[in-house]
């Protein structure tokens, strides 16, 4: 129970951080603070080696899918990108703050490819929203983005399930195969 709440109190902090200071022009003091939850995050971790794995492969879906949203008009962040049509850095952040919560306080998410998928479709939204109304991102169409960030995390969040958990599963018989 003490993880979870550290977890969730780690992840809701860099959140918040996050989006406040990138709404105040300032997300850089909002990417260390996440920084700072994800080394807390590791050092908890009984595996950061494989943890690093995951945080990786978050950032890498979260720069192509918020650099696709950019591009594409759907989204603009307040505090943009130093690359034109490329996301910005503290967005890319919060895919890897987000991430630490997936072998943690979102295990759950396990129970099935639908559940993961509904989470997504529900909480995608939801967070775009509330950066939204905190002046973090602006939308062009609020409805269509919504829909389409909606879509796009009923098919990222599943995959990023599978990702934790065949790479737990892959870590655990590599120290089965070693015994």
């Amino acid at each position: 129970m003490k993880a979870l709440v550290v977890n969730l109190s780690l992840f809701k902090i860099g959140w918040l951080a996050s989006v406040f200071t990138a709404a105040a022009s300032m997300p850089v003091v909002g990417t260390i603070v996440v920084g700072i939850a994800v080394v807390a995050h590791l050092w908890l971790s009984h595996d950061s080696q494989n943890e690093l794995k995951l945080l990786a492969f978050a950032a890498f879906l979260g720069l192509i899918w918020e650099s696709l949203l950019v591009a594409s008009g759907i989204v603009n962040y307040e505090a943009s990108s130093i690359l034109p049509g490329v996301a910005p850095y503290w967005i890319v952040g919060m895919w890897v703050l987000f991430a630490t919560t997936l072998n943690v306080a979102m295990r759950w998410l396990r129970k099935s490819v639908f559940v993961a998928a509904a989470a997504g479709a529900a909480g995608g939204p939801l967070s775009f929203l509330a950066g939204e109304k905190m002046g973090a991102v602006s939308f062009a169409d609020p409805a269509l983005a919504l829909i389409i960030i909606g879509l796009g995390w009923a098919v990222l969040l599943p995959l990023l399930v599978n990702f934790a958990q065949r790479n737990e599963d892959a870590a655990a018989g590599a120290v089965l195969d070693q015994a």
